[in-house]
C-alpha cells in the first residue's frame, strides 16, 4: 500500500474519534476502511452502558463493516484503527476478538491489512492472519 493512502487512512480514522460515543468509559475509537475499489468508509465506537447488567456496544470496526456491507460492498483491502482514553492517542488500539472475527468473514486473512496508529509517524501494519492466527472464516469452507 502506498504511503499516501496509509496517511489518508490514519487521518480519516483520527477524524472519526470526534463522533465516538462513549459517555462512561470515554475510550474513543475511530476507524477507516479501504475497499478494493479505493472507497473509504468511516466508523467510530458506540458504547452506552445502560447499567452494569445490560451493556450495549458497537465497536468502530464492526460499525464500519456494517455500513459498507449495507451498501453492498464486501471486498476490502485495509482498515486503520485508532483509539484512546478521552480520544488521546498514546498507544496502539488493536481490534477486539469479535471485530477480528467479523473481519474473517469478509477479508482474506493473508492479504487484508490492519493499520494500528497513534499518528502518521507511529503506526504498525499487520495482516489479519497475524492478529487472528488459526482464524475460521469462509475460506475454511471451500
Amino acid at each position: 500500500m502506498e504511503q499516501v493512502m496509509i496517511e489518508k487512512l490514519i487521518d480519516t480514522a483520527i477524524e472519526q474519534l470526534k463522533f465516538s460515543y462513549t459517555p462512561y468509559s470515554n475510550f474513543k475509537v475511530g476507524a477507516a476502511l479501504l475497499t478494493k475499489s479505493g472507497k473509504i468508509y468511516t466508523g467510530c465506537k458506540y458504547k452506552k452502558n445502560c447499567n452494569l447488567i445490560t451493556p450495549t456496544k458497537l465497536c468502530g470496526e464492526n460499525c464500519i463493516f456494517l455500513k459498507a456491507v449495507s451498501e453492498g460492498v464486501v471486498i476490502f483491502q485495509a482498515i486503520c484503527i485508532v483509539g484512546g482514553k478521552d480520544g488521546k492517542l498514546t498507544e496502539y488500539t488493536a481490534p477486539c476478538g469479535v471485530c477480528r472475527q467479523v473481519m474473517m468473514e469478509f477479508c482474506n486473512p493473508k492479504t487484508f491489512q490492519i493499520i494500528l496508529a497513534v499518528d502518521k509517524e507511529r503506526y504498525e501494519i499487520y495482516t489479519l492472519e497475524e492478529l487472528m492466527p488459526l482464524g475460521f472464516g469462509p475460506l475454511n469452507l471451500v
